[in-house]
């Protein structure tokens, strides 16, 4: 007996799964039972799953049924005229929804020439198995499975202008490009799905090496393109601060603090802010320079007695907004509204122009990803016999073990549609196809193949290959060198450990872990790591007679062992989070000991 389950929940017996699942099925298609309810014989178990509960994705498909897709051509016409709807469709019996299990049960044919006897369903379009992103990669079945993957991945890193109203609105963080533009090569889906708002611009690609500065994936950007607007891009960040009320009367003042205030700042950081503490639009500001002024309350009211915090005397603290480290701009907008408490709130946006630089990361819709590694003037650029010359030039050793063919494809309809004057389709399983697009070349005087012979922009001598030139789709990532360059020579530490801080945004150290000690010491400087793991040492007194740390008694200027009245102290130096380790183990009732030697 077949056990059937709803929902997980045993149902009862079935004597005839096979049967049961057929009446079912038909029951749904008829619209006895709900569309979305799902029905799947599971084999290797011998249960029959009906699943009606929420969060299963479905899918359509056309019904086949004796290798005859129930969806006609006239019904095909009367949806593009809007005569009729895919509910329509629904109710009729011609398509149904399938969740992942059902799927299991099913064999679809993936075009109408396809189907056989065999076929219980036809997609409704072969394009759909790709997801939302993935379906913004032209002639993605001529490439590698893995490599559509990362062009999915990056389509969504793309700069591009993700809102209208981007000026108005205050994100926390958003990348606007400058001049962004619809690809000459697209699909089905990129109307709809980004429609007017591109994700990158189409720059002349060409396929070649140049002195090796592209070597491991890198690009060369030309930088007259550059100077013409290629690429460039606008950085937001929110800045935000409340100015908050606490008890007693106390409360955060927004304004020019007084040098007097503990923590008070250079003053050249105060230098951009207006009468009310708070910087105005299009002011140039700089790393750690204040955006907005402000004083609090002392965190402790013991510090400067109760007298004193009557007479509003007591130690104020400055707590003034202040931009990152290692970031830079303009002030874009400003807004000084109100919480729900009834606090302050100044909410400040920033904007940085950025222009492509060396390190720069792009990529294209078929996961050929890579960093500029060097502009060169138009020039010395190498150039085809009508004068045209690359705005890139991407590596031929980037295509071969990848096996990105449809990069190639692209860049030869790119070149097609641009003559043309008109959008190639690169839609999956059903577009202009790679002869199509090899015609369309031959017919405007070009070598079918995409390749041209070009000329060196140093010497002007014919090259000896044919180099492979034309307009591909280039996206500008969000992963810009300026957000990451870091560098530090001394700078703040810890409070616990007295070591450097981590990460570029607290202006942290660069951590020399156990495989960079390994190198030190193969190279015979293993003296050099003294100083590298010097960076913590403290100066310690230690008795000789018992080996305890002495203790500074600061009142009273003495110095003394907690053991031994009479034991005389040495002094020596110890990494601090050694120190930090034997007060730990103290706080466990382990007593440690310090044996001296003389240094020779």
């Amino acid at each position: 007996m077949t056990k059937v389950f709803l929902d997980g929940e045993i149902l009862g017996d079935a004597d005839s799964p096979e049967e049961a699942l057929e009446q079912l099925k038909e029951k749904r298609r008829s619209g006895e039972i709900d569309q979305e309810v799902s029905i799947y014989y599971a084999e290797d178990r011998d249960e029959v799953r009906i699943n009606t509960d929420s969060g299963r994705v479905l899918r359509p498909l056309v019904i086949v049924e004796d290798g005859e897709p129930k969806l006609t051509d006239e019904q095909l016409e009367d949806l593009k005229e809007g005569e009729i709807s895919i509910e329509d469709l629904e109710e009729e019996g011609v398509l149904e929804h399938l969740d992942a299990e059902e799927e299991e049960n099913a064999y679809v044919a993936l075009a109408e020439d396809e189907v056989t006897e065999e076929h219980t369903h036809m997609e409704l379009d072969p394009e759909i198995i790709n997801g939302v992103s993935a379906s913004l990669t032209v002639y993605p079945e001529h490439n590698r499975g893995d490599r559509v993957n990362f062009g999915a991945k990056m389509a969504g890193q793309g700069l591009g202008m993700p809102a209208r109203e981007f000026h108005q609105r205050f994100d926390t963080q958003a990348n606007v490009l400058t001049y962004p533009q619809q690809p000459i090569v697209d699909t089905n889906t990129y109307d709809t799905l980004v429609g007017d708002h591109p994700i990158g611009q189409n720059m002349v690609v060409a396929l070649a090496s140049f002195d090796g500065y592209n070597i491991e994936d890198a690009v060369i950007m030309n930088q007259d393109s550059i100077d013409r607007g290629v690429a460039r891009s606008t950085y937001m960040r929110t800045y935000q601060t409340e100015a908050q009320r606490f008890w007693g009367g106390q409360q955060d003042e927004i304004g020019i603090p007084d040098k007097d205030v503990r923590g008070y700042r250079r003053e050249e950081v105060y230098t951009h802010l207006d009468e009310d503490g708070i910087a105005n639009p299009e002011t140039e500001v700089d790393s750690d320079d204040v955006l907005v002024g402000k004083t609090s309350p002392p965190k402790f009211l013991g510090s400067g007695g109760g007298e004193e915090v009557q007479m509003g005397l007591a130690d104020r603290r400055e707590t003034s907004l202040t931009v990152r480290h290692g970031e830079q701009g303009k002030v874009d907008k400003v807004m000084v509204s109100e919480t729900s408490d009834g606090d302050k709130l100044i909410k400040m946006k920033m904007r940085e122009y950025r222009i492509p630089e060396l390190g720069d990361k792009f990529a294209t819709r078929h996961g050929q990803k890579g960093v500029i590694g060097m502009t060169v003037p138009e020039v010395n650029m190498p150039f085809t016999k009508q004068g045209i010359t690359p705005d890139i030039i991407l590596s031929t050793h980037a295509i071969p073990s990848r096996m990105t063919v449809a990069q190639l494809i692209e860049i030869m309809a790119g070149k097609a549609g641009a003559m043309r004057g008109e959008a190639v389709d690169g839609t999956a399983y059903h577009n202009e196809s790679k002869e199509e697009v090899k015609e369309m070349l031959e017919e405007l005087g070009f070598e079918s193949t995409g390749k041209e012979t070009m000329y060196n922009g140093l010497t002007g001598e014919e090259m000896e290959s044919e180099i492979m030139i034309g307009p591909a789709y280039y996206l500008k990532l969000s992963h810009m060198v300026g957000d990451k360059v870091h560098a530090r020579s001394r700078g703040p530490v810890t409070l616990l450990t007295k070591q450097p801080t981590e990460g570029r945004s607290q202006e942290g150290g660069l951590r020399l872990g156990e495989m960079e000690k390994d190198v030190f010491v193969g190279h015979g400087a293993s003296l050099l790591l003294k100083e590298r793991f010097g960076a913590d040492s403290t100066e310690i007194k230690v008795c000789e007679n018992c080996g305890e740390i002495a203790i500074e008694d600061k009142t009273e200027n003495t110095e003394y062992c907690p053991n031994c009245d009479t034991g005389e102290l040495d002094e020596t130096e110890i990494p601090h989070a050694f120190l930090l380790l034997m007060n730990e183990l103290k706080s466990m009732m382990m007593d440690t000991t310090l044996e001296l030697e003389d240094e020779e």
